[in-house]
């Protein structure tokens, strides 16, 4: 089976996940407490009359059987449509494609701290096992990855903004605005990563073939980095595609506290205004991409491991 065949065959499975995706979606949201219709009269300045309330589902088409709104959504998804925000009124595909570039700004960013601190940390631990730096490297490790994200964002505000007044509170912007968002998504990642890099490299280095190459007489960072790291790399990789998911949808909880206007803040706004539309189209763009990145990251095991084959079949 060639790459070609490989990327069809995929591509093919997501379309069952997407419907799967979009039916548990919509179910989850109907079976939410509270209306839409109410929640933005309230929000508009409008009583939420008996009358009031009718006029605007009837509007909305909320009155309609619950079937008959999936089928009409679904139908406007195949033509390219995800349906019209209720809170703005603008439609739902140009507030996620808004706010799309801040969230992958952020997620950039983090994955470029997350590196700069997890492979130099995991290596470094890895080739001084059980001396100083191993502990430190693991208690670090320890430590960022039971920190919780809001907490960490909040002491980096407290240090760097409030205290030192070196960096802006909240809000996108340049560079001073991105470090400290992009530092709480770093560090917590880069914990998680330190730690299982760390558990690779000492498996692949006590291999025969880095054994061989050292007996070669290969420069020490010869072995390391080309033998040894790149085979490493392969538990850490499986996490990454899941990682990338996680911070292209929008790490919430990071988006809210620094006040980033990415989809993941969208998504959170939505909720709390029943907005459904976007409820929906987030999930299904999220879905996607997910998919779409567990893919890349399979094409990626094929060039990290040469014994793997798109028939199955190993060298």
């Amino acid at each position: 089976m060639d790459m070609l065949s490989y990327l069809f065959r995929r591509l093919f499975y997501l379309l069952p996940v997407l419907l799967g995706i979009s039916l548990v979606t919509f179910a989850l949201i109907k079976l939410a407490p509270g209306d839409p219709a109410e929640v933005l009269l309230r929000a508009s300045g409008t009583e939420p009359t008996r009358e009031a309330v009718a006029a605007l589902r009837r509007e909305l088409g909320l009155e309609e059987p619950v079937h008959l709104q999936y089928w009409h959504w679904l139908r406007r998804v195949l033509e390219g449509d995800l349906g019209i925000s209720y809170r703005t009124g603008q439609p739902v595909r140009e507030e996620l494609l808004e706010r799309l570039p801040a969230t992958v700004e952020l997620a950039g960013a983090a994955l470029v701290c997350m590196l700069l601190l997890a492979v130099p940390v995991g290596v470094g631990a890895a080739l001084y096992r059980y001396s100083w730096p191993d502990h430190l490297g693991r208690l670090l490790a320890l430590i960022g990855a039971a920190m919780p994200s809001f907490w960490l964002g909040l002491l980096l505000i407290y240090l760097f903004s409030v205290r030192w007044e070196l960096l802006p509170v909240m809000g996108r912007g340049g560079l001073e605005h991105l470090l400290l968002p992009a530092l709480t998504l770093g560090l917590g990642m880069a914990a998680a990563y330190a730690r299982i890099l760390r558990a690779g490299m000492v498996e692949v280095l006590e291999q025969e073939y880095v054994r061989v190459a050292r007996a070669k007489g290969l420069p020490e960072r010869l072995v390391v980095g080309k033998h040894a790291l790149k085979n490493a790399l392969l538990p850490a990789l499986t996490l990454l595609g899941m990682s990338l998911g996680h911070l292209l949808g929008g790490t919430v909880i990071v988006e809210m506290v620094f006040a980033w206007p990415g989809v993941g803040r969208l998504a959170v706004e939505a909720i709390f205004n029943r907005d459904y539309p976007v409820i929906q189209g987030y999930a299904l763009m999220m879905a996607v991409i997910f998919v779409l990145l567990n893919t890349l990251v399979d094409l990626l095991y094929s060039w990290l491991d040469p014994r793997i084959r798109w028939g199955g079949e190993n060298k």
